[in-house]
Order: C-alpha cells, then structure tokens, then sequence
C-alpha cells in the first residue's frame, strides 16, 4: 500500500457580482485501504475541494458551490463499482471561502483496477475533467497486516451518521503530507488486522520517525505499546513534532509478536518545516579528543563552514555566529555537536566520511571565488552523495556547457535528476538549473535557459516554445531517467 496523492485541476468560469473571472478549480485526492471482516477489502476515496477556486451563487445565508462527481472502477472495460452525484458546499458566510472534504468508500476485491474521477463545477460553463489512474487493491483479510496510515486534519467524537465517522471519531483527512512549524502535532490513525493468528494473548505496537535522507531513527519519537489481539486493532495516537527538525522523514509503525519479532510493517512520508533546529551551545559540549586531533588548526574554519550543505536553516545561522567569532574551540566543539544529533550512534565515524567527502567536492568543484562545498555542484554532492550517473557536455552547438547528474536514489525518493550549467564560459562555477527533486530548484523553463545563446525567448506560459529538442540534447539525456 502506498501513500499516493495528485492535484486535479479545472478551468472554470467563476462569477461574482455578474463580473466573470477565470479560475482553476482544485481538489486533492488519496486513496487508503481498510478491511472490515463483515464485508471486506474496501478502498477509500478522499477528496479535498480547495474552496476558493470555485464558482458560487448566491444564497439565504451566503455563497453556495456544486460539483458532480463521477467515479468509476474497472476491470476489463467492465465497471465493477461506481458513484455519480452532486455534493454542495457549506454555505460560505461574510465572505469567507474555505476547503471542504469528502469522503466515498467501495467494497472492492483484491486485484487491479483502472479508477476514473470526473468532476464538473456545476455553476461553471467549462468543460468537466477526466482523470484516470491504476490502483491494486491488496488482499488485507488473510493474515496480520496494517492499514494505510492516515493523518487527520481533524478528529471529533462523532457518530456513523456522518461520512467522516471511524472507530468513535469523525476524521477529516489530511490530504497533504507537509506539516509546517504552525502545525504542532500529527493525529494518526490505521487499523490492525487478525492480530488473532498470532495466538498471543497480546501484540505490540513499536513507533519509529526516520530520517529519509540520513536514514537515522530519532529516538525521541520511538515507543512500543501493548494490545490485545482482535479480528480488527483501531489505533489512534496524537505525535507530539514541536521539537522535530526541519527535514524529510518515514514514519514507521511496526507490529511485533511476543518474541520482539516484525509481524507487519506500515509507512507514511512526510516534510516537517520548523523553527526548532539542533542549536546547541558551544561552551556547554565536552570535546571529545578523537574530533580534536581530525582537523588542523588552520582548519577548523573551513570544515566548520563545510557543514551548511547539510545543516538546516537555524544551524546555519549558529554555524554563521561561531565562525565569526574566530574561537577555534567553539568550533570544534559545534562541529562535534552537529555530528552527534545528525548520526549519535557512530558521530565521529560519519563525520571523517563526510570530511573526506569535503576534501573531494573541494579538489573537483573549487573555483577562484568559491570553496568546493560553496558551489551548487559541490553542495548538491555533499547533501545527496555520489550521483549514479553524470553525462557532461562541455560544448554544443545551441546549448551553454551542461552536466545532467542522475540519481537512482536518494533516501526513500528514487530517480531524481538535477541539471548544471556554466553561463559565464570562463570560470568552472556551473550553476544548478533545474532539478525533479523535492525541495529544490524548479525552472520549467530550462531548456530556454540552457539555449539562451541562440534561441529566442518564449513567453511565460509557454518558456519554451522555441526550442526544438533533437536526439541527444540536454531534454534527450534528462528525460532518460
């Protein structure tokens, strides 16, 4: 089971006070699967209305939208489960437009399916949108397993009258797997299943938060707890991530049998943005002498600012003060604390693989004005690793000198590209122009970038308009992975 989710968008005709405007409507959809012993494998699917990019009319009390909505399951051509209906929003008040949630469920036995949305603004001219995608429904009944992770955006007491309504809750999914700083906990919920066949008089729960990129468990947020065993386990749990970095993280929960052994594993991915960074103060870390005698004196400046690539934006600016205070212990003691809360188990080990890691970007990116870890190559290097593959193009007839590095994985994302290129034609400082991976530089107009020397220039809804790719450019080689 996987966590999947995608932005279905709509060109819609929105009239407000008979002055028209248009606008794309927006919804994003997840689907979770479930078991119920008395009817089966079920999917579930989630929608999410962004509530400002749709038309309203006027009613009694304020502002009214309507979609149709049509979903359909098929196996062969043949439609083995459907719904078609009208959903309304609430009634939007004073002005005040928000997001409105839906959920619709289906029985569904195990095997793969073409799924089919269509969503239609029904105070909108445009025409409807049809999408498609293939899901694989897992067989959940046979043996101990877990649910699809959910994340609520809220959960209330509630009752089975309502769409929302598991185990006691009414839970409105949160369809997006980003938690800002403002967002201060993480209500999870799933379902455990035929914890019966372990013929145990109990089963535990082990919870862990990974690190994507570093593969690190954070201990802070790893427990284990006691259940008894049941056709169906509901598990519901409120994660505390006030203190957990900024950063790409897997939560991980585990079914363990009486012997500690895994049973079933589940996973959520998600991006945590938070103020609350490893700060650490310099005077309060004991040096320890093997971090002392891994950098040279007239060093320790250097190896300390190597670190930005991988530090967060709060370590940064503690990095930054350090450094200009000149006070090589201090130093050396913060390089020593970042190492200990990027790696505890084995800090000294990562950090002389990571040193020589420095000294190569160093030796291969350097320039007259920039250390190596300062250039977008060598901080992409330092932050990521080695890439799988690097196709460099020096010279071409209508593009600027080009490297394409490819990666066939970094952490739990797999086949990222980033693309350099050298603008200037005089020093080595290529600079990072477009890339696939999360987080970093998107610039859908690259390759009118890239043959900037020659091309004329598009328009901004169409960048580039006027190149034309061949076999083996810069798009040939980047759209190979």
């Amino acid at each position: 089971m996987t966590f999947t989710k995608y932005i279905i968008a709509l060109l819609v005709l929105i009239a407000f006070n008979s002055e028209a405007q248009t606008k794309k409507l927006k919804a994003y959809l997840d689907e979770k699967q479930y078991y119920a012993p008395e009817i089966g494998n079920y999917i579930e699917i989630q929608l999410q209305y962004v509530g400002y990019t749709l038309a309203y009319t006027p009613k009694e009390n304020g502002l009214q939208g309507e979609i149709a909505v049509i979903m359909k399951f098929k196996q062969n051509d043949s439609i083995i489960a459907s719904d078609a209906f009208r959903l309304q929003s609430p009634i939007m008040k004073d002005s005040i437009i928000e997001d409105f949630y839906d959920i619709k469920r289906f029985v569904l036995k195990p095997g793969e399916y073409s799924f089919s949305i269509e969503l239609k603004d029904l105070n909108s001219n445009e025409a409807s949108l049809n999408a498609t995608k293939t899901i694989t429904i897992e067989d959940l009944s046979l043996k101990t397993t877990i649910s699809d992770i959910e994340i609520a955006e809220s959960a209330t007491h509630g009752d089975e009258t309502s769409v929302f309504f598991k185990s006691g809750y009414n839970i409105i999914p949160k369809l997006s797997n980003y938690f800002p700083d403002e967002l201060k906990y993480m209500p999870v919920y799933f379902e455990i299943y035929n914890t019966q066949l372990l013929n145990e008089d109990a089963f535990g729960i082990k919870q862990k938060i990974i690190n994507s990129l570093t593969g690190e468990e954070i201990a802070l947020f790893s427990k284990t707890t006691r259940h008894k065993p049941a056709n169906v386990v509901p598990f519901a749990r409120s994660i505390d991530i006030q203190n957990l970095p900024s950063g790409k993280y897997t939560l991980e929960y585990i079914v363990i049998n009486k012997e500690l052994k895994e049973v079933s594993k589940q996973t959520y991915d998600f991006e945590r943005s938070s103020n609350i960074d490893n700060i650490f103060d310099p005077e309060k870390i004991i040096l320890n002498p093997a971090f002392q005698e891994s950098i040279h004196k007239d060093s320790v400046q250097f190896y300390l600012a190597s670190l930005i690539p991988m530090a967060k934006p709060a370590e940064i600016k503690n990095i930054l003060s350090v450094i200009k205070t000149k006070n090589e212990d201090n130093a050396r003691k913060l390089i020593q604390g970042f190492w200990i809360a990027t790696s505890s188990s084995n800090a000294y080990e990562s950090w002389m693989r990571y040193k020589e890691q420095v000294l190569l970007v160093e030796k291969l990116y350097k320039n007259n004005y920039q250390a190596g870890y300062e250039t977008d190559r060598g901080r992409v290097y330092l932050q990521y690793g080695a890439p799988t593959t690097i196709i460099q193009r020096e010279s071409t007839p209508d593009e600027y000198p080009y490297e394409i590095w490819q990666f066939n994985k970094i952490g739990k994302f797999s086949n990222k590209s980033f693309i350099f290129y050298n603008p200037d034609l005089v020093s080595t400082s290529y600079r990072l122009l477009h890339s696939d991976m999360l987080g970093e530089t998107k610039n859908p107009g690259w390759q009118q970038v890239l043959r900037s020397r020659n091309t004329p220039h598009g328009n901004i809804d169409t960048p580039n308009q006027n190149v034309n790719s061949s076999f083996g450019d810069s798009n040939y080689y980047f759209k190979q992975y």
